[in-house]
């Protein structure tokens, strides 16, 4: 095999040469490579193809020679070798690509993926309370499953779990969504293969439904409870005999229509008496819609019973919050108000020891009190645009976009009117 080393590196890119003795071998030139290509008609369909052999110095034109032999010799034999080429580096990588994912999802569990959720999702865009009850949900429901590969993950495993807590609809409904999300967030991460299917969003959709409350052996449905007028009258009468707290937290929520939550963390800088009387701006931090840019600080009116409230607890604050605890939050915890009141519900055992009055009104929790202040603003007449900007929710759709009126003054008004006719249901029947 004649081959002139001098004029391979005469080459320019674009050049080549063929060697006369091998037919369909030649040198190829690029701006910084020298090629050895075999260049043939396929035994295959006829077309000229083309296939890499080797780079010029590192295979000499003798190897090069060797290598073209076995080609032209698999080509006689009526193979394409060019296509054959294409479709072992095809399988190869093919093969390299499962072996990544297998590593992948060896390491990659369940657990762990939650875990990701929850510190980079979940703890960054949500308040305390709800980041605690989604680590409790992955800590306590995931068992066995959490130790599987999450890319592996199959239809039936993901519908044993949450069909196993069937029983309690509400358990069963909060894992299989934060479930749901947390694989969404993987698969937006690039952390799961395109491939995997979020069994979640698709597994027992409808079919988990609360029945409600179980009291006493009984369900009490899934409506939710909202006084009457003439039990309204009862519990303002009967607040005096719970403690001071939770006679004024009760009031509050009548009075203001917010979240047990937001009345609790109150702040003395969070009241401010303006030129139309003393006003409470809730920190969009504090509220639901903490998480939503188009939301704001919630303005609330004090008056009357929460007015005399807030100023006697302003007067006697040694500190920032005006309910406030020596526990972690600084302030008095939600569950605290919700537990004094079961208390006194005629058929609590908790403490039995200890004697106490009974509520002639059964039945509700500290947040009941909150959706029957909304009720009364519309018994009262007060449009739903006012009511629920009273109680904080923001309007949907394009409302949400484009209505931005604060509701100041219908706030202040609608809250005056709720205050006079809570204050004749209080008198309502005292005789």
């Amino acid at each position: 095999m004649q081959f002139d080393a001098r004029a391979a590196k005469l080459l320019t890119a674009g050049q080549h040469f063929t060697i006369t003795d091998c037919p369909g071998l030649r040198l190829v030139a690029t701006a910084t490579l020298r090629s050895w290509i075999y260049r043939y008609k396929s035994p295959v369909d006829g077309r000229m193809r083309q296939t890499k052999i080797g780079e010029w110095p590192k295979m000499s034109a003798a190897a090069a020679g060797v290598e073209w032999e076995k080609l032209r010799a698999s080509r006689g034999a009526g193979v394409d070798v060019a296509v054959e080429k294409q479709a072992a580096r095809l399988t190869e990588r093919v093969a390299a690509v499962k072996a990544r994912e297998d590593k992948k999802a060896a390491v990659y569990t369940v657990a762990k993926l939650c875990d990701e959720y929850l510190t980079e999702r979940v703890e960054k865009s949500r308040q305390e309370k709800g980041a605690k009850e989604v680590r409790r949900i992955f800590a306590t429901m995931l068992g066995e499953l959490g130790n599987v590969p999450a890319a592996t993950l199959t239809r039936s495993q993901a519908f044993d779990l949450v069909s196993s807590y069937a029983h309690v609809p509400v358990q069963a409904q909060r894992i299989r969504c934060e479930m749901g999300a947390a694989w969404d967030y993987a698969l937006d991460a690039g952390r799961l293969p395109e491939s995997a299917a979020n069994w979640w969003r698709l597994i027992l959709r409808g079919k988990l439904k609360s029945k409600g409350r179980v009291l006493q052996g009984k369900s009490t449905g899934v409506q939710k409870r909202v006084l009457s007028q003439a039990e309204i009258g009862l519990v303002l009468r009967w607040l005096p005999n719970f403690s001071r707290l939770v006679e004024e937290v009760c009031t509050l929520y009548l009075w203001t229509c917010t979240r047990g939550a937001e009345i609790l963390a109150i702040e003395a800088h969070e009241v401010t008496d303006e030129a139309d009387g003393l006003w409470w701006t809730v920190p969009k931090a504090k509220t639901k819609n903490s998480w939503r840019e188009e939301a704001g600080d919630l303005r609330v009116p004090l008056i009357g019973r929460a007015e005399k409230i807030i100023r006697r607890r302003l007067a006697a604050a040694e500190g920032s919050y005006l309910f406030p605890s020596r526990g972690r939050l600084g302030y008095v915890e939600q569950k605290t108000i919700g537990a004094a009141v079961w208390m006194h519900m005629p058929y609590s055992q908790t403490r039995p020891e200890s004697k106490r009055v009974r509520l002639p009104v059964t039945r509700w929790a500290p947040h009941d009190l909150r959706r029957t202040g909304r009720t009364q603003l519309a018994a009262l007449g007060c449009s739903d645009e006012v009511a629920e900007a009273v109680i904080g929710h923001m309007p949907k759709g394009i409302k949400g976009v484009y209505n931005l009126h604060a509701y100041d003054n219908e706030r202040r008004l609608w809250l005056t009117k709720l205050s006079a006719h809570l204050e004749e249901l209080a008198v309502a029947g005292a005789e």
